[in-house]
């Protein structure tokens, strides 16, 4: 299934989930904020942080089916280990 125009690519929404992280730690970095924007801006960080590990879990579920299309869907995800 294609994604809508409106809607970006995961790809592409990773890319930009990690760059507004980035420029948020950048600006808490620089402690010119207060302690409600800090705990604002934290919070935010927060919900990208789990956005971008969503997306990276899917990208590595989408490369396992790819490399292995035999492997069931809820496989290990990569570096968990062998029982």
């Amino acid at each position: 299934m294609a994604p809508s125009p409106e809607t970006p690519s995961p790809v592409a929404d990773f890319e930009s989930s990690l760059d507004q992280l980035e420029q948020l730690v950048e600006k808490m970095e620089h402690g010119e904020m207060s302690l409600e924007e800090s705990l604002a801006a934290y919070e935010r960080g927060v919900g990208l942080y789990r956005k971008c590990q969503t997306a990276l879990e899917q990208a590595e579920l989408r490369v396992r089916l790819l490399s292995d299309p035999e492997q069931p869907e809820n496989a290990e995800p990569f570096g968990a280990p062998d029982a």
